[in-house]
């Protein structure tokens, strides 16, 4: 419980018209048994929220101690960092509405500061621990978005978002044509286990670097929820939302546009300098438009309209990245269909799909679509076997024939050439894609069903 004190009102007058003196009893009784000038109001703290953030620090904490291999540790710590870099993003395309093409710009100059100054570090230029090094990459992306940001967001929507890919595209041309900085194409390398050890830690192990990474992650996506709570936050989702009548009020749309840039640049700075400690290496890749774009996808994938959207959407990114990359050379078709898909029928994310669910939860209406749900995952599932088995025969014989027309899909060994092998995973795809249609029809009506009973339901429980 908190305490908050607020001014009592003023001692009543007697009536105007009456000339009569207020009452003396009762609640004026109560009212002089507190303090003259203060008032106590007691509220009760959000317990889900604590819950929530409790949960979210827990599974930070007990990642590591469940997957221990060295490729789950690996995948971790970039999870962390991507989740920064997301977050960041989505402070300007989800709370500002501002589509940006660029913002790889911020964090890949970030790290690039951030890898120079832990060469310095290792040099004995400089005197600063391992574990600041990231806001050294967070004040670069601050400064480099104070210095693109006083131009891009003079302009919002399209413009924003095509000066926002032109100074992506400068800046990644100036990676190839300043070797000095950039260090060319092969980057610019280091070493994060300089200077004395401090309890034991010198970042050499992956565990120690997961664990410094993750403490980064908590405090940025709490600090940036609770932006998202101040009233610059607010403002900013009213610029979003309605810029000529933020104007008409007093308020530069430019000037908050500007804020946010900036402090998104931060960030993203951040994230820039955790991957220069993770990977101890700064390609030029890291301000290309490739990098840009994953941010873009895949926060938009997680839900750009709800603030933990990007978090799933970060986890996505290295599980594409990293795993579906080495499953299939297709990986990067897959990625489009199912971001196509997403687009299409889930234009709010997978965010918006679960807080969809969690409302059907709410007025007890879920468990009558487990039934469907499990249809469709079926349907959609032999979809996927069938489709996917004709692109694989297909990129086998574009990428491997010179090993010949066998192949091993799932574990089955057919021939890319053959009628048969065609046919069948034709096949599959049509009567996944039958079922499915089939399937969806009756969910959407069971759906529409629960979604008038809980309209009734809310306009039963405001009539009472």
């Amino acid at each position: 419980m908190s305490a908050v004190m607020t001014p009592s009102p003023t001692p009543a007058s007697p009536d105007p018209t009456t000339g009569a003196a207020p009452a003396t009893g009762g609640a004026a009784a109560s009212r002089r048994a507190v303090p003259r000038g203060q008032t106590y109001h007691f509220k009760p703290h959000n317990v889900g929220r604590w819950i929530v953030w409790g949960f979210y620090a827990l599974a930070l904490l007990v990642a590591p101690l469940l997957w221990t291999s060295s490729l789950a540790q690996t995948m971790l710590t970039q999870m962390g960092i991507a989740i920064i870099a997301c977050l960041s993003y989505n402070l300007l395309l989800g709370q500002g509405g501002m589509l940006s093409f660029g913002h790889a710009v911020y964090s890949g100059l970030g790290a690039y500061l951030a890898i120079h100054t832990l060469n310095m570090v290792g040099g004995g230029q400089l005197a600063l621990p391992v574990s600041l090094i990231p806001i050294v990459g967070g004040i670069a992306g601050l400064c480099f978005a104070a210095l693109f940001g006083y131009v891009s967001t003079k302009k919002s929507g399209t413009p924003f978002a095509m000066i926002t890919l032109g100074l992506g595209e400068l800046i990644w041309s100036m990676s190839l044509m300043l070797p000095e900085f950039f260090g060319g194409e092969g980057g610019v390398s280091s070493n994060r286990v300089v200077g004395k050890a401090v309890m034991g830690i010198t970042f050499g192990p992956q565990i120690q670097v997961y664990y410094l990474i993750a403490v980064y992650c908590f405090v940025c996506t709490a600090l940036l929820f609770a932006f998202t709570r101040t009233p610059l936050g607010r403002m900013l989702n009213a610029v979003r939302d309605n810029p000529e009548r933020v104007e008409f009020i007093g308020y530069d749309t430019q000037w908050v546009r500007f804020l946010a840039f900036l402090i998104a640049g931060f960030f993203a700075g951040v994230s820039g300098g955790l991957s220069a400690i993770n990977f101890e290496i700064v390609t030029a890749e890291v301000v290309g438009a490739a990098r840009s774009g994953a941010y873009l996808l895949f926060t938009f994938l997680g839900g750009a309209t709800f603030f933990f959207g990007p978090i799933i959407g970060a986890v996505l990114m290295v599980v594409a990245l990293v795993l579906l990359s080495e499953l299939t050379k297709a990986w990067l078709l897959y990625l489009g269909l199912v971001f196509l898909f997403m687009v299409m029928y889930a234009p709010g994310g997978i965010a918006s799909l679960i807080m969809m669910n969690l409302r059907l939860a709410a007025f007890g209406k879920l468990g009558r679509l487990w039934p469907s749900y499990l249809g469709l995952a079926g349907a959609a599932l032999t979809m996927l076997v069938g489709g996917s088995a004709m692109v694989e025969m297909l990129y086998h014989l574009q990428l491997n024939e010179a090993l010949g027309p066998q192949m091993h899909y799932l574990g089955l060994a057919f021939n890319a050439r053959s009628v048969e092998s065609w046919f069948g995973a034709g096949l599959v795809l049509v009567t996944g894609l039958g079922l499915f249609e089939l399937l969806r029809r009756q969910f959407k009506a069971e759906w529409d069903k629960a979604q008038e009973e809980i309209e009734k339901e809310i306009k039963r429980r405001e009539s009472l």
